[in-house]
């Protein structure tokens, strides 16, 4: 086999040319972008930082002695989001 850029003698099986370093063979073409992407969305960690700053608001109201009524439905509401979201991923793997 003869390489293409430098026309040096070369195995068959050459993956590259000992004298030049080039390749033997065409490089693969690129991958098209209509797959997924590699970011993932921001709500996961916005919600995080949501039923944080709750559980820090509960806490503080637990520890008073008193927990309003309306801290308690966030904190149900966001753990019910959470568990939603992570069984429809489960699901669609």
């Amino acid at each position: 086999m003869t390489c293409t850029h430098c026309g040096t003698a070369i195995a068959d099986k050459a993956l590259i040319c000992y004298r030049c370093g080039r390749s033997t063979t065409e490089p693969p073409e690129p991958r098209s972008s209509k797959g997924r992407t590699a970011r993932r969305p921001l709500w996961p960690a916005a919600l995080g930082l949501v039923v944080l700053v709750g559980a820090g608001l509960f806490m503080a109201s637990a520890a008073a002695g008193t927990v309003p009524e309306w801290l308690r439905w966030t904190i149900a509401g966001c753990a019910a989001i959470v568990l939603a979201s992570r069984l429809a991923w489960r699901m669609r793997r």
